[in-house]
Formats: C-alpha cells, structure tokens, sequence
C-alpha cells in the first residue's frame, strides 16, 4: 500500500494507487495522482475526469473503454468521444488511468 502527502495529510492508495477513500479526492490529489504517473493536467484532461465523476455519480461505477468513449462522445461529441483521443490524453489506458486520476474506483473489468 502506499500513500500520498498533500498540505500535510496523507491519503492512502491501494496497491494499484487508487484513493482508498473516494472522498479523498480534490484537485490537488488529482494533480498529485497525475504526477505519479508523469502527467500533466490540462483543460482537455480535467473535460474527461469531471465526466468521469458525473458518470460515477449517475451510475455508481467507473467506465471500461467502450463505455467511456461511448459517453464522452455524447456529451462532447465525436472529435473527443474516440479512443484515438482519449488515449493520446491518457498514454494508451484512458478508462483506468482516467478513473484513478479522478478519484474513481478501478473500472470492475480492466486488467
């Protein structure tokens, strides 16, 4: 297990460094996920993960690939809601990497 230090708490991740607690999450510990993972944080980034939370919210689980594309090609349109786009934001693993960076458990079905 390890863990996160922001402004002096620390946050625990599970073994594949996902919060623990969904709670956890603000923008600073995305930002600090991210930069475990040697990423910056975007516009276009931040776009995809407040989609990811509303998805969670509406549907408590996080997205595999198919379904992510599926709903971000809804609500932005198809120039975004494509996996050549997600995964060039999100180096090749756009449902996993996008779930842990906004907080969200692992989707159930990604390896």
């Amino acid at each position: 297990m390890s863990e996160l230090l922001i402004d002096g708490h620390t946050i625990p991740l599970d073994k594949d460094g996902y919060l623990q607690e969904l709670g956890d999450w603000s923008p600073t510990v995305a930002h600090a996920l991210a930069a475990r993972e040697e990423l910056e944080l975007l516009p276009e980034h931040w776009e995809i993960l407040d989609l990811l939370r509303d998805f969670y919210t509406e549907f408590q689980l996080s997205p595999a690939n198919r379904p992510l594309v599926k709903y971000v090609a809804l609500k932005l349109g198809p120039e975004k809601g494509n996996s050549l786009h997600l995964n060039r934001l999100f180096k090749g693993a756009p449902a996993k990497l996008a779930a842990k960076l906004a907080g969200l458990p692992k989707p159930t079905n990604c390896l």
